[in-house]
């Protein structure tokens, strides 16, 4: 059981929040700036606390570099995700 969604990231926000969607993938906007995987980390740290899993269970499998991203997260379905991040 895994949950499998697209992000799209906004780097060096003011804060790390959720906004709602952008075109199919849910927009986030990142406090830390995109240098040496800091919003990647940022991401995967923020959507472990929102969903209530270990960071560990969420991977970046796509777009690492780039601001569209694919992320796996184990342990969950795709609808206690999207209630969990209240979308």
């Amino acid at each position: 059981m895994a949950a499998s969604l697209w992000i799209y990231v906004q780097p060096r926000s003011s804060r790390t929040e959720i906004v709602g969607w952008h075109a199919d993938a849910i927009k986030i906007r990142i406090k830390a700036p995109p240098v040496d995987g800091a919003a990647n980390d940022e991401l995967i740290r923020y959507l472990s606390k929102k969903i209530g899993v270990s960071r560990v269970a969420v991977q970046i499998t796509a777009g690492v570099t780039g601001r569209r991203k694919h992320v796996k997260i184990e342990g969950v379905e795709n609808t206690d995700v999207i209630a969990a991040l209240g979308i």
